[in-house]
């Protein structure tokens, strides 16, 4: 398995207060522009991330609703730390495309639930390249998806052949 993996499986035993708050201190350190915005990672295994952003000031539009480049932070960085949990340290992981469609004016704090089968996260260990689509629900405090999302995720080798 992924050095990452490791890593979030050990902070996965500690008591769920201390994990929450450790996961997102790790990730924003990581990715300081998550760190940044406040994303906190709920849950994170193999098969699924569950991450939180806050409505607060710092993440607002004009209109005191999470501005769209925090939405689509948010469900970047869930589909990603998945993918990251699976994909192997001798392959590189990207995003390839984001594709994001904003639905309905989003009310409070936003969720992202990104899911992986296990066909998915098998093509990622036994394939040297190729790219998947993670499915992500984004939905507001009134459990209503503001926007709809397809994330693809693309890995390659780390040493060009």
């Amino acid at each position: 398995m992924s050095q990452l993996f490791n890593i979030v499986s050990n902070i996965n035993k500690l008591p769920t207060p201390l994990k929450v708050r450790t996961l997102s201190m790790f990730f924003g350190r990581v990715i300081p522009f998550a760190g940044t915005s406040n994303v906190q990672i709920e849950e994170l295994n193999q098969e699924r991330s569950v991450l939180i952003i806050k409505n607060k000031k710092k993440v607002q539009n004009h209109i005191k609703g999470v501005h769209a480049a925090a939405m689509a932070l948010l469900a970047e960085s869930a589909t990603g730390f998945l993918c990251g949990m699976n994909c192997p340290d001798d392959k590189l992981l990207l995003i390839k495309s984001m594709n994001l469609n904003y639905v309905r004016r989003a009310k409070g704090d936003l969720k992202a639930v990104a899911e992986l089968t296990d066909e998915q996260r098998q093509q990622m260990i036994n394939n040297d390249k190729g790219d998947i689509s993670v499915k992500i629900t984004v939905t507001d405090e009134d459990n209503q998806e503001p926007l709809t999302c397809e994330m693809i995720w693309a890995w390659v080798p780390k040493k060009r052949k």
